[in-house]
């Protein structure tokens, strides 16, 4: 059992740092950035006592909210420190940003690290492809000093892109992905950033946190090696992960005003913080959009007269036995001021199992979420 060493942690602060990550206006609704080293379409600690407010050791970092499409933060790569952009994302496990000897036009809108310019940059003379949602990425990997605010990953292996899809990364204020997922997930024989400052005990626990602010003056934040319980209401639910890879979970059932509308007969549901909507099967998104909106404005199924939006119920998630319910204000997001749009998306039909669906950021706002990598579950508790 883990928890007698764990709740020893819990008198003291000393390590306290909280990382926000920021939330900017984007070119598109959607241009979620997702690495998948291992095609993401095939398969796809709460340790502290009741009345603790932090854990030992206890880093984190401030996010930037992109319109509700992406957070990012800042992290540095080499010496001296070369500054990028990052999405802290759960739904991979690799670390890349664009490289200076990148002539994509995608590369040209970013920040891009030059090996040259640092002292601790080590080659290491292999070349990676890596697809993602919206393209491709080639270059090579290379290994360097990253630092995230205060924490500190020595030889850490990375992707330095030199060559970039058009449609990957053009538009979107931040420069590359830093992967928290498995290190199954991670591209052969390297080590993910996470499990990195885990292995040489820069941070003293293995878990991580997701506050996920919906209003642009509140500030989101990613926290390392333990949770601030001053984020989130009530005590955390514990949710087993069935599957190393992402932070796969068994879902119940989606419903609404108690019927069922989606998940009929459990399904599988990966929570991803790279990801901005509620995506599931094309077919079942449908019905659920149709159910919602039998009315919709145009040929979308997805926008909706905003009017018509205010008595909607929530919809009800349940997993592991429990509920938990998103209200309108999460699930349907304006546009303008009389048009709103519904958050489901289609494009999981081709996972394994059939219905899979992705957790994003609708859903990661209205719940505190930990990441408990030294237990292999995820805690959920509502935002403050």
């Amino acid at each position: 059992m883990r928890w007698l060493g764990l709740l020893g942690l819990v008198a003291l602060s000393e390590c306290v740092m909280i990382i926000p990550i920021k939330k900017q206006q984007t070119l598109q609704e959607v241009f979620r950035v997702k690495i998948l080293t291992k095609n993401f379409l095939q398969a796809k600690a709460y340790s502290l006592s009741h009345n603790s407010g932090v854990y030992q050791r206890f880093s984190s970092h401030p996010l930037r909210n992109i319109l509700n499409v992406a957070y990012t933060s800042s992290i540095t790569i080499g010496t001296p420190p070369q500054e990028f952009q990052v999405v802290f994302d759960t739904g991979s496990s690799d670390l890349w940003v664009p490289s200076v000897d990148c002539p994509s036009f995608s590369c040209s809108t970013h920040n891009t690290f030059n090996p040259t310019q640092s002292s601790t940059f080590q080659d290491v003379r292999r070349t990676i492809n890596l697809s993602f949602s919206t393209g491709r990425m080639s270059g090579y990997l290379g290994s360097d000093i990253i630092q995230v605010t205060d924490l500190v990953a020595p030889w850490q292996a990375f992707g330095l892109s030199t060559n970039l899809s058009s449609d990957a990364v053009e538009y979107v204020p931040y420069d590359g992905i830093l992967g928290l997922a498995y290190p199954s997930l991670a591209i052969d024989g390297t080590s993910p950033v996470f499990d990195n400052l885990n292995n040489l005990r820069v941070i003293s626990q293995p878990v991580f946190a997701f506050y996920l602010s919906n209003q642009l003056d509140i500030a989101s934040m990613v926290m390392f090696c333990g949770v601030d319980n001053s984020y989130f209401h009530g005590d955390l639910k514990w949710i087993p992960v069935t599957e190393p890879r992402y932070w796969q979970i068994i879902m119940d059932r989606v419903s609404m005003n108690g019927k069922v509308i989606a998940c009929y007969c459990c399904c599988q549901a990966i929570v991803d913080t790279g990801s901005s909507l509620l995506i599931g099967p094309s077919d079942v998104v449908s019905s659920i959009q149709r159910h919602i909106n039998p009315n919709p404005i145009g040929d979308s199924k997805r926008l909706i007269s905003c009017n018509r939006t205010m008595t909607l119920p929530p919809v009800i998630f349940t997993i592991n036995g429990m509920n938990f319910p998103l209200s309108r204000k999460y699930y349907i997001q304006k546009v303008s001021e009389d048009i709103c749009f519904i958050t489901f998306n289609g494009g999981t039909e081709n996972m394994s199992p059939s219905e899979t669906w992705v957790l994003g950021d609708i859903f990661l706002r209205a719940y505190f979420t930990v990441f408990d990598r030294g237990n292999n579950r995820i805690g959920l508790s509502p935002s403050v």
